[in-house]
């Protein structure tokens, strides 16, 4: 059993690697042209899992990218994860055909609880991520691009009690910032809910950072511009595979 599983993620802005700061579109730093290569890298360091994000998905509200998924998911064996503008049930219906195994709705799930609530009678738990991105313990949506009034653990319990069991926290104030993740709230949550998958994203840094992590019995952790800005070696993380 891994201590923690680490999900490298791949953001993608027109087919690109991308990463963002805080969500900031303004803020886009471009990483690799073939996000394939950067998908094959991980594999080839025993990475199981892929966080893959359609950040145009999630300004235009539709699915964009899911040409950018079917490749990564035909190339390469990584159970992947996808999200970014899922709001509708042919979305849905394309993320799970062009690969995805499990799809992360954050948005649908604040502004039309019964689709979302829905997409988890249908599908069932174990292919519906609940993303969760707080700022100050309230819940934004829309890309980050605004905040509602929703706490973020009354949020969670009430998809627990829907079913949910994985839920990917992402603390906005430290996204892409590498100044370390949230530990004190992930505890937090875990106290409140022991038996959620909580995967916990924003502000990965170092591997002291995933240490921390581990000492705090989070069971995942996604990644992303610490591995591209050489933070964290691939080869660091082969001890968790």
């Amino acid at each position: 059993m891994a201590l923690i599983d680490i999900i490298p993620a791949i953001d993608i802005i027109e087919g690109k690697c991308v990463r963002l700061s805080q969500g900031d579109y303004n803020q886009k730093k471009v990483y690799n042209e073939n996000p394939l290569e950067v998908a094959q890298m991980f594999e080839d360091h025993g990475i199981k899992r892929l966080h893959l994000v359609d950040l145009d998905g999630a300004k235009a509200g539709s699915i964009v990218n899911y040409k950018v998924l079917e490749t990564i998911a035909t190339k390469t064996d990584l159970v992947i994860d996808f999200g970014g503008g899922l709001k509708s049930n042919e979305d849905l219906r394309i993320a799970f055909e062009s690969g995805a195994q499990m799809i992360t709705g954050g948005s649908i799930a604040v502004k039309n609880p019964e689709v979302f609530t829905g997409w988890i009678e249908k599908y069932g738990a174990e292919k519906i991520i609940l993303g969760a991105d707080v700022k100050d313990e309230k819940i934004a949506v829309g890309g980050w691009i605004e905040t509602s009034d929703l706490d973020l653990l009354p949020f969670v319990k009430g998809y627990k009690d829907k079913g949910i069991t994985k839920v990917i926290c992402t603390d906005i104030s430290k996204d892409g910032m590498l100044q370390g993740p949230s530990v004190e709230l992930y505890k937090k949550m875990l106290q409140e809910f022991p038996d959620l998958y909580l995967v916990a994203s924003g502000g990965l840094s170092s591997m002291e950072d995933i240490d921390r992590l581990v000492e705090a019995n989070v069971p995942a952790v996604i990644t992303g511009k610490a591995i591209y800005e050489g933070k964290i070696d691939l080869k660091q993380l082969e001890k968790y595979a």
